[in-house]
């Protein structure tokens, strides 16, 4: 919170962030992990839709609420590479699974 100059008041608000920003954090890092283990298409879909979702939500807050800051030109770059990135990867996996020769296999 120091990053982006905010004081919280109480501990009801401190506690909020923690739960929004350690636990939620925490719980989607773990089905990211989960996913890159079992699947790793859908955990690269998954870090994909999070990435741009982060940058759609600064790019509503640039045009709301005025420019961002440092902080928030920074991680918008960042997420916004980060999901064209993701993008790249999930279009180049499903274009290989596509060129790849169609096997029948018999069952008995």
């Amino acid at each position: 919170m120091d990053l982006v100059q905010v004081t919280l008041p109480n501990t009801n608000a401190i506690s909020s962030i923690r739960g929004v920003y350690g636990g939620v954090g925490f719980t989607v890092c773990m089905c990211i992990l989960y996913l890159f283990l079992h699947n790793l298409e859908k955990g690269v879909v998954l870090l994909t839709v999070f990435w741009g979702s982060y940058a759609i939500s600064r790019l509503i807050t640039l045009l709301s609420d005025g420019p961002l800051g440092t902080f928030g030109q920074q991680w918008l770059m960042i997420e916004s590479i980060l999901c064209l990135l993701g993008l790249g990867i999930w279009f180049a996996s499903r274009l290989r699974k596509e060129k790849q020769p169609f096997i029948l296999k018999a069952e008995i």
